[in-house]
């Protein structure tokens, strides 16, 4: 394991926010257009406190998407910058606590903050980690021609290149056809 397993955790679900960002999204489409896409986003990750379900909601999660994405393109020295605004403008204040079935951990806002600012501190403090353990490399646009999907490449090596199998099938083809062609 690279990161600790609520680091992880953090950085896997910003990866998933990030990637429902039209240009890297399976569908091509903005996938965090509603109210009923940001409910299938918290079904299918868990993020407890106050949820309003509403447009504005929305909004501020986009804004906390595009928040995101940025980071993963800085160098080490500007992810700082932007983390450490996260950080401010939420006003974060770590203390640790228990809830539901997890045991003590980390929170840095008020259950009853907004949602895109609880999500913009889990975020920022994952990626203290990422920036103090100078893993910045591990944090990885798509490879593929069309995709911008994001992805935290945690294996032992750190040789990933896309972000799912089918960008990395699909370019693998791409590259075959090429040399085909050649002969």
């Amino acid at each position: 394991m690279l990161f600790a397993p609520d680091t992880e955790e953090a950085l896997e679900f910003a990866v998933v926010l990030a990637n429902t960002d039209p240009g890297a999204s399976r569908s091509g489409t903005d996938e965090l257009a509603t109210v009923a896409h940001l409910d299938e986003l918290l079904r299918h990750n868990t993020f407890t406190g106050r949820i309003d379900r509403d447009e504005a909601e929305v909004r501020e999660v986009r804004k906390a998407r595009a928040q995101i994405r940025e980071v993963w393109t800085l160098g080490r020295d500007e992810a700082v910058e932007v983390v450490n605004r996260m950080l401010r403008e939420a006003r974060a204040l770590p203390y640790l606590t228990r809830h539901d079935d997890s045991d003590w951990h980390m929170h840095a806002t008020e259950p009853d903050a907004p949602l895109a600012e609880r999500i913009r501190v889990e975020a920022a403090l994952a990626l203290i980690d990422v920036i103090r353990m100078n893993e910045m490399g591990r944090l990885r646009v798509c490879a593929a021609d069309d995709c911008t999907g994001l992805f935290v490449d945690l294996s032992r090596n750190g040789s990933k290149r896309f972000c799912t199998v089918r960008c990395g099938n699909r370019m693998n083809m791409v590259a075959f056809r090429a040399r085909k062609a050649e002969t």
